[in-house]
């Protein structure tokens, strides 16, 4: 009984202690922590692993510093207590560098360039693909079967993201996605639902920038 009444006790603390953080409406001079961030979580808190903490042998204040860390299959760093982990790079959530977020799609890291509780950015997506090519090939002497069609390839394909600050999720940035996001706000979200196909697709980007007017993203103030 004692132990879980401790229990119950200390989750009450640590609820009010995360619950006790000041937090302030971001506007563009809000500034992320420099480091990596291992997971979502740490990113809504704005608690990065440092740049202090983590083992590297280029000088953390080369303006390269995170360029050459993230090219190498995994970083290692000091965790709360001190003790030495290793985590790969393809696990890491992102990182910010000059307090901007770069988070990771596909095998790069893509800078968020607008910010709110409802995110946009731009990411390279690596797209494979099958290319059916004539079944016969010729050359001077005759004609013969081409055992390799259809060919897969992969091509390389900028598009267009939404990341959802309240639960972490990265969304395809079209009209199916936003009629999703906008679930949180019901007013603005029946609005979006009744506009024509063609209005959803033009105004996209003015329904996400209302909907963080009327849904200012809030982050810690320290």
């Amino acid at each position: 009984m004692f132990i879980f009444s401790a229990f119950v006790l200390l989750g009450a603390h640590l609820f009010a202690q995360k619950d006790s953080i000041r937090r302030v409406a971001y506007t563009p001079e809000y500034k992320f922590q420099e480091g990596i961030y291992l997971n979502f979580e740490q990113v809504k808190n704005n608690r990065p692993i440092p740049k202090s903490r983590i083992l590297s042998t280029v000088d953390y204040n080369d303006d390269q510093f995170f360029d050459a860390l993230l090219t190498k299959p995994s970083v290692s760093f000091y965790d709360d207590v001190g003790m030495k982990q290793e985590v790969k790079i393809k696990l890491l959530w992102g990182y910010s560098k000059n307090g901007i977020l770069y988070v990771r799609m596909d095998e790069t890291f893509s800078r968020i360039s607008y910010m709110g509780n409802l995110s946009h950015f731009l990411a390279n997506i690596t797209v494979s693909q099958s290319q059916y090519e004539d079944p016969y090939f010729y050359n001077q002497y005759y004609y013969y079967r081409n055992l390799n069609a259809p060919r897969n390839y992969s091509t390389t394909e900028m598009r267009q993201f939404i990341l959802d600050f309240e639960s972490g999720k990265i969304y395809d940035y079209n009209t199916t996605s936003m009629e999703i996001v906008l679930m949180r706000d019901p007013e603005l979200h029946d609005e979006y639902a009744g506009l024509s196909r063609k209005k959803k697709e033009q105004l996209k980007f003015f329904y996400i920038r209302k909907f963080n007017e009327r849904n200012p993203l809030m982050l810690p103030a320290d």
